[in-house]
């Protein structure tokens, strides 16, 4: 086989340890390479089935699968061949989690694929020590979360270290233990109902009318939840216009801003623009609604987004947001939204590979731009204003801690409770006085916000 002629990638083992040593090597994402495969690689449905629960299954349990591998590695898995080791994992996986396939069948099938990238060497280093590890197989015991060390909680439910001892001081071990388990689960797929167009009853009547299962969000008034395979731009309703992709927490952190009609409203770090088109339809369109990225690919999202849902009345702003702003606006806002960029690890169960990519360094770094960007969009906010702070991570440090920096350098700020301005169904999702949407307690990413009003 010439280098002008290689071997084809056709089989969905093959191209999910591609997507995975990508994701490994070049700290991508899933879902684009993944989306990406889908739209250019000939597959039946059971192999884009199969593509995705292994892409996602790996990683989500790669912690797990790198224990089991372990002992049966010369050396770290760090310092062996990029495709191998993510072939290993794969591999594994398959062994430990999915039971559709005999063990033989997925050792054959790596040893084949092995062949292909590596030749005999590396099929026969696949192939020793998976069935090394078949021969002396045995069962990791579920740890006791009120007992058990850090180590073994992260091992068993395969996340970092250093990301358990830290939820293990903010949540406690027995609710953190819960949060470790749901955080492998797999994601559910959520709308918001435009109601400049529709409504949540009756988007859910026009689901239910072709097929598709849909059910109603617990939390949100205006949410859907699918249960269907179909991309979402098949989806009937899409071109028209009648729904945005954005999960339950996010639409509720809109509740929290409470925009009205004829407003200004500055939507700081926009993109990809589900808040900025859900704060233009609460307005009813009526009003300006500043949307500023660092993005020109993350504004181009907005402006697609907001033409399809038939919004006018948003206005799209390139701008670093972590730099004063003063001199771009000529009055000042009736409500910023500032939903910053994060760590992420309320997402888990959507990116799975946040869990490998962020290190304990990102959180301070993250924790420095986001104050940044609060101080910076603090004075564009007219008295009596409010200002919404928002992330999708559960980390402290960029949540409650953050915001209590800024309001003790910030005495024109006062805290308001979350509760009193959350529709009836989601009252229940504070802590504090933040609101705070959890895996494990509400079927959702992990959210956090804090609404402020400035009083002076």
């Amino acid at each position: 086989m010439t280098a002008s002629n290689p071997k084809p990638i056709n089989s969905a083992r093959e191209l999910a340890t591609e997507i995975i040593t990508k994701i490994d090597t070049r700290k991508a994402y899933a879902d684009l390479l993944l989306d990406h495969v889908i739209k250019t690689t000939p597959l039946t449905a059971r192999d884009r089935a199969l593509l995705t629960e292994l892409t996602y299954g790996t990683l989500r349990w790669r912690g797990r699968l790198d224990g089991a591998l372990r002992p049966w590695l010369r050396q770290p898995l760090e310092k062996t061949n990029p495709f191998l080791r993510n072939l290993l994992r794969l591999t594994l996986y398959q062994l430990l989690f999915l039971d559709r396939v005999p063990d033989y069948a997925a050792l054959n099938d790596a040893v084949e694929v092995a062949k292909a990238h590596g030749g005999t060497k590396a099929a026969g280093f696949i192939n020793a020590i998976v069935r090394n590890y078949l021969r002396q197989e045995s069962g990791l015991a579920e740890p006791d979360p009120l007992n058990s060390p850090p180590a073994a909680l992260a091992e068993y439910w395969s996340h970092p270290s250093w990301l358990v001892k830290k939820w293990l001081s903010y949540f406690g071990r027995k609710e953190t233990a819960e949060l470790l388990k749901s955080n492998n689960e797999e994601a559910p797929l959520g709308l918001r109902a435009n109601l400049a167009q529709t409504t949540q009853e009756k988007l859910l009547h026009r689901f239910h009318s072709k097929a598709i299962k849909a059910l109603a969000t617990s939390w949100s008034p205006q949410g859907v939840i699918i249960r269907s395979s179909l991309p979402v731009n098949r989806l009937p309703g899409f071109d028209d216009g009648l729904f945005q992709v954005q999960g339950e927490p996010s639409q509720l952190v809109v509740y929290l801003l409470g925009p009205k009609p004829g407003e200004r409203v500055f939507d700081a770090c926009a993109a990809p623009g589900g808040k900025t088109t859900h704060i233009a339809e609460t307005m009813e369109d009526r009003g300006e609604v500043i949307a500023a990225d660092i993005s020109e690919k993350g504004l181009r999202l907005i402006s697609e987004n907001s033409e399809r849902l038939k919004l006018n009345s948003v206005r799209i702003l390139r701008a670093d947001c972590s730099k004063p702003l003063n001199e771009a606006f000529q009055q000042p806002f009736d409500r910023i939204l500032v939903d910053a960029p994060c760590s992420g690890f309320g997402t888990l169960r959507s990116h799975p590979e946040i869990k490998w990519h962020r290190r304990q360094p990102d959180i301070k770094r993250l924790s420095r731009l986001q104050q940044k960007i609060l101080n910076c969009c603090a004075p564009l906010l007219k008295p009596g204003g409010v200002l919404v702070y928002s992330t999708c991570t559960l980390i402290e440090d960029e949540n409650e801690r953050l915001v209590e920096i800024f309001l003790q350098s910030h005495s024109e700020f006062v805290l308001d409770d979350a509760a009193g301005y959350l529709p009836q169904s989601a009252k229940a999702m504070v802590r504090g006085r933040y609101f705070l949407a959890l895996p494990h307690r509400h079927n959702t990413d992990g959210f956090f916000a804090a609404r402020m009003t400035k009083v002076s």
